[in-house]
Order: C-alpha cells, then structure tokens, then sequence
C-alpha cells in the first residue's frame, strides 16, 4: 500500500511529466472535456482497431489543476490495449484507487474529468460507427 505521500509524488510525476501527452492528427475522435468552473480544460484524441474495438492510441492536451490532468495521464496510461467494453466498465473507483483516493476526494469532478471525457468518446465512436454501418446500408 503507498502512503500519501507515495500518491502525491506518483501524481506530481505525471502532471510534470505528462504521459501520452499530444495531438493525434488523424485521430477518429477528438473529444474535448472539461470543468468550466474550475478551469480544468482536456481534449482527448483516440485511435480504435476497428477489427479488435481496442484503443490502439489515445493522447491528450489540456490545462488546469495538478489532479484532473496527472488523472489524464494516468488514465492514458492504464486504458492502452484495452477494448471499448471494457472501457465502458471502467468505474470511477478504479481511477480513483489508482490515483489515491484519499489524496484526490477533496476534488472528484477534477480526478473524474479523464474517465468521463473518456467514455464520452467512445459513445461518440459508437455512433459515428452505428452511422457509418447506415450509410452503408448495414
């Protein structure tokens, strides 16, 4: 078990130095998030294998407080190889666990922004691909 401390550095280490950090230029989806009242801005950019439904790329840009973008990174981190259900499945505990809950619970809606904006793409894909299956007459 990391103490808080052990949190705190592991969060301050991927908010210096962002993981996955970037824009993808031919990203299927660029789905843009954030906490307005707070300031905390993420665009995500994803890339899926159409064959598999896995995440083959997943980076993002943004600005704002040390947890909701070191939760951005972390996340990139901990969804690579992993298929659209089972992102789906993703509960906030999970990112919450890994981040440090007790260090992150003082601002929920900052540690949560990554996995929702997360999610939102992958909606986003599943429908772009729903339309893609219409037009085609599927």
């Amino acid at each position: 078990m990391l103490s808080r401390q052990d949190y705190i550095d592991f969060l301050l280490d991927h908010y210096q130095n962002p993981r996955h950090h970037g824009k993808i230029e031919n990203a299927e989806v660029v789905r843009p998030g954030g906490n307005p009242g707070c300031g905390d801005v993420i665009t995500l950019y994803l890339k899926v294998d159409p064959e598999t439904e896995k995440l083959s790329e997943l980076t993002f840009e943004g600005e704002g407080c040390t947890i909701s973008q070191a939760s951005t990174s972390v996340l990139t981190e901990m969804v690579e190889g992993m298929t659209l259900t089972e992102i789906e499945d993703m509960g906030h505990d999970d990112l919450l666990d890994t981040l440090g809950r007790d260090v992150v619970m003082s601002r929920p809606r900052c540690a949560m922004l990554s996995l929702d904006t997360l999610k939102s793409a992958v909606r986003e894909y599943r429908q772009q691909q729903r339309q893609a299956e219409a037009a085609r007459g599927e």
